[in-house]
């Protein structure tokens, strides 16, 4: 018997796509809503290949009130866990109107069809970027809104606010915010991983491309940063660790706690270059790169203080760097066949 049936909107996408496999293994049913514009449907066959069940899709455009209103009302769903939108940061700096109007519409557009139709829990997928440029480690106790250097980031933040006044006004509705770092990593099947359509915006990614030869070297953006070795520091997390704090995050909801908010970080900070250092170390490979000019909406150094979630979720990271590094190489070994 399932524990409950939950929608995860853009669940063919990275973080979503582990999320799945870890609901699954838990013994909730999952569904899956994504427009596949960074993803693809095949991860579907994957997660079934991980798990033995192959999660309901439905190809769904979040900003098209009539066709999730579809979804919604024959669903009988306990959750939804919201991960549609876009993501990448220098792309929000180019294309502001485009993020705003996606994100913002896609989540309005949820949120009216999750009242209508008396879905009352949501776990929404924000960012450490909504505490803007203060020092790190960061914690959920700190303001946010101030100094967010990007868009992206900027929608997460309206977001999280909008969320807050839905969950005032309608006192059945029940939502828990998940702060992410920087996930990284892929299932240690090596089935799903970081595949993102066209050119990749994150880390790991472009590592992973430079080493298959796709790209010829890794542009390490500034070593002019005040840090341990002049390069940017992140929390990287294992997207599976993360896959699990939604799982944690899920299961402690209750009607009584109904906002609550949740950084998923490892808590340690480390560096674009510790990051080319081991990447060779698991590899066994040199890593070619160039230092460029710092990137535009670019912070120093951001990593969390985790310790809510560990105390009230008993969520903790259990998987580091080395892991991500062996399961990413892996995932690719077996995507290139």
């Amino acid at each position: 018997m399932a524990k409950g049936k939950i929608l995860i909107t853009g669940g063919t996408g990275y973080i979503g796509s582990h999320t799945a496999v870890e609901l699954i293994q838990a013994g909730y049913e999952v569904e899956i809503l994504d427009n596949l514009a960074n993803s693809k449907e095949s991860v579907l066959d994957k997660i079934a290949e991980i798990t033995g069940v192959k999660p309901r899709f439905y190809k769904v455009d979040m900003t098209d009130l009539t066709a999730l209103e579809k979804v919604l009302k024959k669903g009988d769903f306990q959750a939804v866990i919201h991960f549609a939108g876009l993501k990448a940061v220098a792309e929000s700096v180019e294309q502001p109107l485009r993020y705003y109007a996606v994100n913002l519409e896609s989540t309005i557009t949820l949120l009216k069809c999750m009242l209508k139709y008396g879905v009352s829990k949501l776990i929404f997928s924000s960012s450490a970027t909504v505490y803007g440029d203060q020092k790190a480690p960061l914690d959920e106790t700190l303001p946010t809104g101030a100094g967010i250097s990007n868009p992206y980031g900027r929608t997460k933040f309206m977001i999280e606010e909008i969320i807050k006044d839905v969950c005032v006004a309608n006192p059945g509705f029940s939502a828990t915010i998940l702060r992410y770092f920087n996930p990284i990593g892929a299932h240690p099947s090596g089935l799903i991983g970081e595949d993102p359509n066209g050119r990749p915006n994150n880390l790991m990614p472009i590592i992973m491309k430079v080493a298959a030869g796709e790209i010829p070297e890794l542009s390490i953006y500034g070593n002019d940063y005040d840090t341990v070795d002049g390069t940017c520091v992140r929390d990287y997390i294992h997207v599976v660790d993360l896959a699990k704090g939604h799982v944690a995050a899920l299961e402690a909801m209750n009607d009584e706690r109904r906002l609550q908010v949740y950084n998923l970080g490892s808590g340690r900070g480390v560096s674009v270059m510790e990051m080319v250092k081991a990447f060779s170390k698991v590899s066994g490979k040199a890593l070619p790169y160039k230092v460029v000019e710092r990137r535009a909406g670019d912070l120093a150094e951001v990593y969390a203080n985790p310790s809510r979630a560990g105390r009230e979720l008993g969520w903790k990271t259990e998987l580091n760097i080395n892991d991500a590094m062996r399961d990413t190489l892996q995932f690719l070994e077996k995507r290139n066949g």
